[in-house]
């Protein structure tokens, strides 16, 4: 066995910064016994997103992401709001994004985006029953969202490539191989998927 894992101590806690993020500043003791302040990211109490499983193909968002100046592929996703099951906050979210109302779903993998910075978990779930039709909420002008449907092949492709890059499209395949409720991840060149098309 190895040495105890040492965990540190919150003295105190201050918002250090109100937006669309929020920053709180902890005061903290560190292992070794010193002092120190740690800005942690709680602009919100979890995340959650959404992986819609269409035959042999998988129904994506794409946005344009400002911080990285580039439209992405990634899934329709979310805020959740404190005291809302993040399974109905994931419902929500789908159908404010795409318009779609999932027949069911199922928790598929819990996980920290920035575990270093941020405090909140994402919360990834999965469609296989199929969709209805419901109302998409398109009055965000910087949240403007298109619906994709791409073969679980030609994401692959994509993945390999670094083409995706949103992580949570990426760790959403990989459980859901992991889990048997999609294929295993195929190892293909870039650009041997069939195009992909754009609702």
């Amino acid at each position: 066995m190895g040495e105890p894992e040492q965990t540190w101590t919150t003295l105190g806690r201050r918002v250090s910064h109100q937006g669309r993020v929020r920053l709180v500043e902890h005061t903290v003791v560190l292992a070794d016994g010193s002092e120190a302040r740690y800005e942690v990211d709680e602009s919100i109490p979890f995340a959650v997103a959404t992986l819609v499983v269409d035959g042999d193909a998988v129904l994506l968002t794409r946005q344009y992401r400002y911080p990285i100046g580039r439209w992405i592929y990634d899934l329709p996703a979310g805020a959740g709001q404190a005291g809302e099951p993040p399974q109905s906050a994931a419902l929500r979210e789908l159908e404010e994004e795409t318009g779609l109302i999932a027949k069911d779903l199922q928790p598929l993998h819990l996980y920290y985006m920035n575990p270093g910075r941020s405090a909140w978990p994402v919360h990834v779930f999965i469609c296989t029953s199929g969709t209805t039709e419901g109302h998409a909420d398109q009055s965000d002008p910087a949240e403007q969202v298109r619906l994709v449907r791409m073969p679980v092949r030609e994401l692959d492709a994509r993945i390999a490539s670094q083409e995706i890059v949103d992580p949570t499209l990426i760790v959403a395949r990989s459980a859901a191989a992991a889990q048997g409720m999609l294929p295993p991840v195929q190892a293909i060149a870039a650009g041997e998927g069939s195009p992909c098309g754009i609702q």
